[in-house]
């Protein structure tokens, strides 16, 4: 009996020893059966000694019999199965060449009594008579050594785990008189797991087949995928093309994030110029003038500034058709206007699609009676709001401002100390000159004038007042 193990280094066959150790044989051809060996990864492979795998958790305590695994897929049986059975350690049956498979025995913990469940491991080495006496072999390696020499060869971390996985694609089993060179045919041509007629064990009760294979690792590793090639290197286009996608992508969800963008999958239209390098006198009707030989012009605006009214040397024409756009792109590039060379692109600006719509944080229909979004087809984009509510007049105010407090608007607490201050500043400047404790300008000049008329007339005059 046969079974055929498909790596991803590459195939192994093994022969089991079913007379000798037939509970053995029994628990991995029905594990096999359920695809319960298919894309596990080898957690443990150590150079010159052995390959461990059979763990669905990579981790190197998991795994279990076929009949503990029967029992806890079926809710309906009530009985209590043994994770692991007793270990079939046959005395000659030893670890002597290199190829020899055995179970893995796990070791009696405190609840728990140790045995065989599912792990097994592949000898990298020859006369590893350590093992022997402890684990149970079942089978040998026949063909495919040179795919353990591959497999002695990985690179592995302090803890025999290779850095880059090695994984169980596919597993077969093969019947009694199949040669072992059709075993590699059935492997190369996807040989159907289908067939178990040559198997000699009956199915334990319970047992079902799933239909398929799983197609997905199981997500248990964080190193390079076995179908990975750490070394391969794009070409230098091709690289910088996928670093300028992932930056525009990164910046455009930024955008998104800090509502310049109404989404971040937002595309610039394709039927509006960017037209820069202007003249300064340069002005819109020339500039529909020049560019309406290519088609309908929708749209044609020198932008400028906003107090000045002074052109900013570059505009945006809008055509009623992308194929116009694409046009006037290839004839005007460096064409000469207002003796200055300008320069054409396609417009990247997409601040008409967010002039009045925006994100909605809730994502999803709007609530309280307002009706869907309604902007490019998309559910969760909103009017943009402001701060000045202008359908919400404020107290004694025409217009008012929903997120900003209007000083009428204050507390009681301190609304005598803030009336009181308010009243004195809003009453008329002589009023409050009145109110302060030095004396005006004009009265100080005045009372100045008395005091001279009295020393004038007393014979006192300023000459000696400076005496």
């Amino acid at each position: 009996m046969s079974v055929l193990l498909e790596t991803s280094l590459g195939d192994l066959v093994i022969d089991l020893e079913v007379d000798a150790c037939p509970k053995t044989c029994e628990n991995f051809l029905k594990l096999c059966k359920v695809y319960y060996y298919n894309l596990n990864a080898f957690f443990n492979v150590s150079k010159d000694f052995l390959a461990q795998v059979g763990d669905p958790t990579a981790t190197g305590t998991g795994g279990e019999s076929v009949w503990s695994y029967i029992a806890s897929g079926s809710s309906s049986s009530g009985k209590s199965v043994p994770r692991y059975f007793e270990p079939e350690i046959r005395p000659k049956l030893k670890h002597t060449h290199k190829g020899t498979v055995s179970m893995a025995v796990a070791p009696a913990l405190e609840g728990h009594k140790g045995g065989c469940g599912s792990q097994f491991f592949v000898t990298l080495g020859d006369n590893i008579d350590y093992l022997d006496g402890k684990h149970a072999v079942f089978g040998h390696v026949v063909e495919g050594l040179d795919t353990l020499d591959k497999m002695n060869e990985v690179f592995t971390d302090q803890d025999g785990r290779p850095f880059k996985d090695i994984r169980i694609r596919h597993v077969v089993i093969l019947g009694m008189g199949l040669l072992f060179g059709l075993a590699a045919q059935l492997s190369q041509s996807k040989y159907s797991q289908e067939h178990h007629t040559d198997d000699p064990f009956p199915d334990p009760p319970g047992l079902i087949q799933p239909p398929s294979s799983p197609t997905r690792p199981p997500d248990n590793s964080t190193r390079i995928a076995e179908d990975e090639d750490p070394l391969a290197t794009l070409p230098e286009e091709e690289e910088e093309k996928i670093r300028r996608e992932k930056a525009a992508a990164s910046s455009a969800l930024t955008l998104e994030m800090v509502g310049d963008l109404p989404f971040a999958n937002v595309r610039p239209p394709e039927n509006v110029l960017f037209v820069c390098k202007l003249n300064p006198v340069t002005r819109d009707e020339d500039m529909e003038l020049i560019f309406s030989r290519f088609g309908t012009i929708m749209s044609c605006q020198v932008i400028r500034d906003k107090r000045t009214g002074d052109s900013l040397q570059y505009a945006f024409i809008e055509f009623d058709k992308r194929e116009e756009a694409e046009q006037a792109y290839f004839k005007m590039q460096n064409v000469l206007v207002d003796d200055r060379r300008i320069w054409v692109d396609f417009s990247q600006s997409v601040a008409k699609m967010n002039t009045h719509w925006s994100n909605d944080v809730k994502r999803g229909p709007k609530a309280g009676g307002r009706g869907p979004g309604g902007f490019a087809g998309r559910d969760d984009l909103e009017r943009t709001r402001r701060y000045r509510e202008e359908h919400v007049p404020s107290k004694g105010h025409g217009h008012g401002y929903g997120m900003v407090f209007d000083v009428h608007d204050a507390s009681h607490s301190h609304g005598r100390k803030r009336s009181r201050s308010r009243d004195r500043y809003d009453e008329p400047r002589d009023d409050r000159r009145r109110r302060s404790r030095s004396p005006p300008r004009k009265e100080r000049e005045r009372r100045r004038s008395r005091s001279r008329d009295r020393d004038r007339r007393s014979g006192y005059s300023d000459r000696d007042r400076k005496r």
